[in-house]
């Protein structure tokens, strides 16, 4: 079985040369809880990114609000200099308070710092791309994008960005936006009870454009079905696995950024990737998301 194969297989987003393997790692437990402060131990912190790497992961979601500037700072004591092949994904848009709020800071000085920040921690002198994240606490609004978006453009053309993508957006608001700049990704929540884009990811697909969903297992209130414990227990398989699997055999375009904090968790989760759902298995799981329609919200975005 090819590397490729064992995380998933690749997606390369339309317009890129970008073979980004499906089972990629998201940055946010590299701190403390709610993604904020240092993490308990940060020896085990640099292992897994070291272990993501070396597992041949290719992809690895970040952003300096993160701690904040600890996920950064701790990607670039594992890794750098880092491999040629290794697209680092940020994020901008918010900010952390020291409540650990995540206020929303989409002025031309805030995203330009925001820029500067990341490449300045991970010791870059160009981002390969970098998610615009709008919207509110509860997910998308519909208001204009145009504004900060221009200002990420004018820092592409700068050279200090290469891709753009978007997070927490509306189907209308990309739109607006590929009037301005080339999306190349969307960044969204989505996963077995959370699937309100399950239209916007069939016209992503079409276009070319990779949708990464955030909370894949659920974030700060994992996942929880009796529908899925009894499709895991039926596959032999854990609760995380099944619902990974899920997502890749979802749609083609989807990249799996799930995260964790511990190097055995990190083995466990791309065995997602080896894992084949039968079709009845699948009908079960499709059943989750209208029982888990009148569900809170989980919490604040990524």
């Amino acid at each position: 079985m090819s590397l490729s194969a064992h995380l998933g297989g690749a997606f390369t987003p339309a317009g890129t040369n970008l073979a980004l393997n499906r089972m990629g790692y998201g940055a946010m437990q590299l701190t403390g809880p709610m993604a904020f402060g240092p993490p308990r131990d940060r020896a085990a912190a640099v292992a897994v990114v070291r272990e993501a790497v070396r597992l041949g992961i290719n992809h690895i979601d970040t952003s300096d609000y993160y701690g904040p500037h600890i996920a950064n700072a701790i990607i670039r004591e594992a890794i750098h200099p880092y491999p040629e092949d290794l697209t680092l994904v940020t994020k901008v848009g918010a900010r952390r308070e020291p409540d650990k709020s995540w206020p929303a800071a989409l002025s031309r000085q805030d995203l330009v710092g925001a820029v500067q920040d990341n490449l300045r921690h991970l010791g870059l002198d160009v981002l390969e791309i970098v998610n615009l994240r709008v919207g509110g606490q509860h997910g998308p609004n519909e208001n204009s994008i145009a504004e900060p978006l221009t200002v990420l453009a004018d820092l592409q053309a700068k050279g200090l960005i290469r891709h753009i993508g978007l997070s927490n957006i509306s189907r209308r608001q990309l739109v607006e936006a590929q009037a301005i700049a080339k999306v190349v990704c969307v960044q969204n929540h989505y996963n077995l009870a959370h699937r309100q884009d399950d239209p916007f990811i069939e016209a992503l697909a079409d276009q070319g454009i990779a949708y990464v969903p955030f909370f894949p297992l659920g974030g700060f209130r994992p996942l929880q079905s009796p529908l899925l414990d009894a499709a895991a227990t039926s596959l032999g398989a854990t609760t995380r696995q099944v619902a990974l699997a899920w997502l890749l055999q979802r749609s083609p375009n989807i990249l799996i950024i799930a995260g964790t904090s511990s190097v055995a968790h990190l083995h466990d989760n791309l065995k997602a990737a080896s894992l084949v759902l039968p079709a009845d298995v699948v009908a079960q799981l499709d059943r989750i998301a209208a029982l888990a329609a009148s569900a809170k919200p989980e919490g604040p975005r990524p």
